[in-house]
């Protein structure tokens, strides 16, 4: 395990957004962010995303 550090960029639910104030997004939380979702995630909760899959 990565102590919490999840990738983003590795995960299929990850997306980049055309809206300039949240560029970033995750399909399966279903929000947009400046930050990577997986920050977002660790800040509400405490805990790494728990529903990050590794892209093939």
């Amino acid at each position: 395990m990565n102590h919490g550090k999840i990738n983003c960029f590795q995960c299929k639910f990850f997306y980049v957004t055309w809206d300039k104030n949240h560029p970033r997004g995750c399909k399966s939380f279903g929000f947009k962010s400046k930050k990577l979702p997986s920050i977002e995630v660790m800040t509400a909760s405490g805990q790494p995303c728990l529903r990050f899959e590794k892209k093939n």
